[in-house]
């Protein structure tokens, strides 16, 4: 979608503030060992060190990961390329509001992202967690810039929530989940905001998708409430702009959203899926074992739902799985060897296949 002149005036102004604003690097990553009972790992390096650290996701050349990354408790998430040895960390985003789910294309020249800004400079406040559990859906758009943070340029302009956005593999669709009817469905777009589609229209929540290796597929994360309350639960959250996310199962289906089924039927919060090199499995995280925990573990399983095989058992949060486009490795985001308790660390793993 287009901006007006004004808005693109202030766009560039604020790509220029981020890249003046450049993060020192870090030091090179540190070789960690996994768990005695971590098979699928040969070897297992920390690449970040402090702050927040999450959605670590390759470039097309292996080299480089986007993440978001929030430094300390007094600043929001922003968006950062790190080289993949831990050196190089930058940021990219320009520093206001809060930003998420970034995602390189164009031959790793340009990374696609969802930010806040446009609504305020400043963090938006958390949810009231006297509701339980919740997540706050931020009046994000989703943008492009090139690769170093400049050439800001946005491509949603709708009220209320998109983000969660991922470029198909051939790099000319976006699959995004937005409220911009009323509900949190998943929709695509051609790469420059244009032709947006519906892929879902069942009630609840369907997200965090990812494409098959070979674009025809799409998998992501669901709940659907069954109940009158439950829907009348879901309904009340949505117009509060917020989502329950402890109950959320697998779904696979075509890029259109046709052929959609249930994947997983394993209780408590499973997301952040991710194919399999082959596109046969999914990689996700998964907390099933005791839905009332942080203690979320990487599992693989087929697409049929069979074959449900754990992948870490350090005894926290381990999540978002992504392969490396060899193949190779595997980037994921831990609380495994914190300086302080909670913080979340990006590790790569060499992967192997037991």
């Amino acid at each position: 979608m287009h901006t007006t002149a004004r808005t693109a005036m202030a766009l560039a102004a604020f790509a220029a503030l981020g890249a003046a604003a450049g993060t020192p690097a870090l030091a090179q990553g540190k070789d960690r060992a996994p768990e005695a009972t971590e098979r699928f790992f040969r070897k297992l390096t920390q690449i970040t060190f402090s702050g927040q650290n999450a959605e670590a996701y390759f470039a097309a050349d292996g080299k480089r990961l986007i993440l978001q990354r929030q430094e300390s408790d007094s600043t929001c998430d922003q968006e950062y390329t790190i080289n993949v040895d831990g050196t190089g960390l930058k940021r990219i985003s320009n520093g206001l509001g809060r930003t998420t789910c970034g995602w390189f294309y164009d031959n790793d020249q340009r990374v696609l992202y969802s930010s806040t800004f446009k609504s305020g400079a400043r963090c938006p406040v958390p949810p009231d967690m006297s509701k339980g559990y919740t997540w706050g859906l931020f009046d994000y758009d989703i943008y492009s810039s090139k690769a170093d943070g400049s050439d800001l340029k946005q491509l949603t302009n709708t009220p209320r929530y998109d983000a969660e956005a991922v470029v198909s593999p051939d790099g000319k669709r976006v699959v995004f989940t937005s409220l911009r009817d009323g509900d949190l469905d998943m929709y695509t777009m051609n790469i420059d905001g244009t032709d947006v589609r519906r892929v879902t229209n069942r009630m609840g929540y369907d997200g965090g998708a990812v494409w098959s290796p070979d674009g025809k597929q799409l998998a992501w994360r669901a709940f659907h409430p069954e109940t009158d309350q439950e829907k009348a639960d879901y309904q009340e959250l949505i117009r509060q702009n917020l989502v329950r996310p402890t109950r959320m199962e697998l779904w696979v289906g075509n890029a259109d959203g046709t052929g959609a089924r249930q994947v997983t039927r394993l209780g408590g919060a499973n997301f952040a899926p991710y194919f399999t090199p082959d596109g046969k499995r999914l990689m996700f995280a998964s907390n099933h074992v005791n839905p009332r925990s942080r203690d979320f573990d990487l599992y693989l399983v087929n697409l049929d739902g069979t074959g449900l095989t754990q992948v870490t058992t350090y005894g926290d949060f381990d999540s978002f799985p992504m392969f490396s486009p060899d193949g190779k490795k595997l980037a994921f985001a831990s609380n495994r060897y914190a300086a302080v308790q909670g913080e979340t660390n990006i590790f790569i793993a060499d992967w192997v296949e037991p």
